[in-house]
């Protein structure tokens, strides 16, 4: 990868807080008690835009996201803004930012081999939260009040209503995301993150151990650590 994939907005002024907690899907004030607080921004229909990596910084938040959405997000978070004293800044993000002790490569590929989902610009706005799994790994709060979209996931949460869920899979050949995913009938689903052979797919769990195939080749199910 010859270019940084993540970049940062960095959120300031009085209202950061109240502006920042109003629009995402996890709760600020764990950042409290943690380093990092992972989180999505959803859409009013409950799809994700992107999922965001939040810091606390003396002079209010740091926001990483992939660099591909930070100029859209950027600028539709600022149309959200209205009244809110609050100053939302591009900046160029590093490897130290998101604790990267090797390279983007290898931290994207232990990412996607732990089942943590990425979205970028192809995948934005089509996976819920639930989707994505990001309710399983803590990037989303049922108790900290409103945000966009904030019904629809809540509703799928108490309802138990997601069948489709994130699912890790290794092929024997390299695949790419965006690609279908087949019981050998028909597409049940598509591939959302690919390195190499390892992929991360969105399908419905009950078909995860199932025979699947991609372009006719079968993929193989690893079951994840916290599903």
């Amino acid at each position: 990868m010859s270019e940084f994939p993540y970049s940062k907005i960095l959120a300031s002024g009085p209202d950061a807080f109240d502006f920042l907690q109003a629009q995402l899907s996890n709760d600020l004030r764990l950042l409290e008690e943690r380093v990092e607080l992972l989180s999505a921004w959803c859409n009013p229909k409950g799809r994700v835009i992107c999922i965001m990596r939040i810091h606390r910084r003396e002079a209010g938040y740091q926001i990483l996201l992939p660099a591909e959405l930070a100029e859209p997000v950027l600028k539709r978070l600022t149309m959200f803004r209205f009244r809110s004293r609050v100053e939302l800044e591009p900046a160029a993000a590093s490897s130290d930012d998101l604790g990267i002790r090797s390279s983007a490569d290898d931290w994207l590929l232990a990412n996607l081999r732990a089942g943590i989902p990425e979205v970028w610009r192809a995948q934005s706005e089509e996976f819920t939260p639930h989707m994505l799994n990001l309710d399983l790994i803590g990037a989303v709060s049922f108790d900290k009040g409103c945000y966009p979209g904030q019904e629809i996931v809540a509703r799928t949460h108490y309802r138990g209503s997601s069948k489709r869920r994130t699912h890790r899979f290794e092929s024997a050949q390299p695949v790419s995301a965006g690609d279908k995913v087949s019981d050998g009938e028909r597409d049940i689903g598509e591939v959302l993150n690919a390195i190499g052979t390892d992929l991360l797919a969105v399908i419905p769990s009950e078909k995860a151990d199932e025979a699947l195939f991609i372009d006719g080749v079968e993929i193989r199910h690893v079951p994840l650590d916290y599903a």
